[in-house]
């Protein structure tokens, strides 16, 4: 069980310090938080989602979602328009000025990655420990759902934008 503390404890240390660093680097360059930085970016890779997507691309709630988007707009990064396909909702989409704010955004991500993680381990184990967390994350995920089926214990709410370790916008 030993091993199994210490490994959670750095990967949550890793998390934190990788999630400061990279947000460092965003505020100091482009005055961008992370988590901005994090919806933006899925706007620029996935076009037109609902808040209810962005929501449940990055386990967070749904308030806390709409609280991030609200910010973006009022700098004018994002803008809300009706959704085609349902009227109860609307989509979400860059402006100009948040296109080009993650364009030159996603350098400087990229940049902090290669530095942090790509010029200290191989391709190879960056291929096999993606692999491997993502068969864990799939793992909590079913014995979550398998707790919920079953009424044993709630399944665990999801996050707020507002996170230990990661400092409020």
């Amino acid at each position: 069980m030993a091993d199994l503390k210490r490994l959670y404890r750095e990967l949550v240390s890793l998390e934190i310090e990788l999630w400061n660093g990279i947000e460092g680097r965003l505020r100091a360059e482009y005055d961008l938080p992370l988590t901005s930085f994090e919806v933006l970016h899925l706007l620029l890779r996935r076009p037109g989602p609902r808040i209810q997507d962005i929501a449940e691309e990055f386990s967070i709630t749904v308030g806390g979602t709409s609280k991030v988007v609200d910010r973006l707009e009022s700098a004018g990064l994002c803008e809300r328009r009706a959704n085609p396909a349902d009227r109860r909702s609307s989509i979400v989409e860059l402006t100009p000025k948040g296109r080009k704010l993650v364009d030159g955004a996603l350098k400087v991500f990229e940049d902090e990655l290669e530095l942090r993680i790509g010029s200290v381990i191989t391709e190879q184990s960056v291929r096999e420990m993606t692999a491997v967390l993502s068969t864990l994350r799939s793992a909590g995920r079913a014995l979550d759902a398998e707790r919920k089926d079953a009424g044993q214990t709630p399944a665990p709410t999801t996050r707020t934008p507002k996170q230990p370790g990661r400092p409020a916008e």
